[in-house]
């Protein structure tokens, strides 16, 4: 199977509601801190717990490589009116040559409660149905995560069932649920 050139990066930021997803600046070095206080968002991606100005800098730099390395698509989540940066989601591709990819996402502590998440998801799921070869995209969600279990539902996602022992995170084997939305 030929693989599928890949996409561009979209002319127009996607956008929903109160946020618009961006390419990552290095000046969200200070939103990548912010994450990096989160045991679980550090637990489950590349960011170093409680991460300097050097380690969130290098954090943004592997983000700002993704799309370089065809591995998908990075944005930052940012708020429409003020721009500032609120969190982080993505559009994992590895997959596109079997019409799937999956996403994930993450708001910053001071800004959740406020929606950003599942409006982040759906600006994202809209970008993604404008790749003509993609047909499915995929969440990971640990059982116990409540808020994104919510965040999926509202974005229009799909349980689909468990998969156990799916994922070694923080060194254990962990079980997922596995989210999903279909192109229309």
């Amino acid at each position: 199977m030929t693989s599928p050139p890949f996409p561009p990066w979209p002319e127009v930021p996607p956008a929903c509601g109160a946020v618009l997803l961006r390419p990552v600046r290095d000046d969200d070095a200070a939103m990548a801190r912010e994450l990096s206080t989160d045991p679980y968002v550090v637990s489950i991606g590349t960011l170093t717990p409680s991460a300097d100005d050097a380690e969130a800098l290098a954090w943004v730099r592997r983000q700002q490589q993704r799309y370089v390395d065809n591995a998908g698509f990075s944005f930052t989540i940012a708020e429409s009116t003020t721009g500032t940066a609120v969190g982080h989601c993505g559009l994992w591709l590895k997959e596109l040559s079997a019409g799937r990819a999956s996403a994930g996402y993450a708001v910053t502590p001071a800004a959740r409660g406020k929606g950003h998440a599942t409006a982040a998801l759906v600006a994202l799921v809209g970008f993604a149905w404008t790749i003509e070869e993609l047909h499915r995209i995929a969440l990971y969600i640990e059982p116990w995560n409540i808020g994104s279990i919510r965040t999926a539902e509202r974005a229009g996602f799909a349980a689909e069932g468990m998969l156990r022992s799916y994922q070694k995170i923080g060194g254990v084997r962990r079980d997922m649920l596995l989210y999903a939305a279909v192109r229309p």
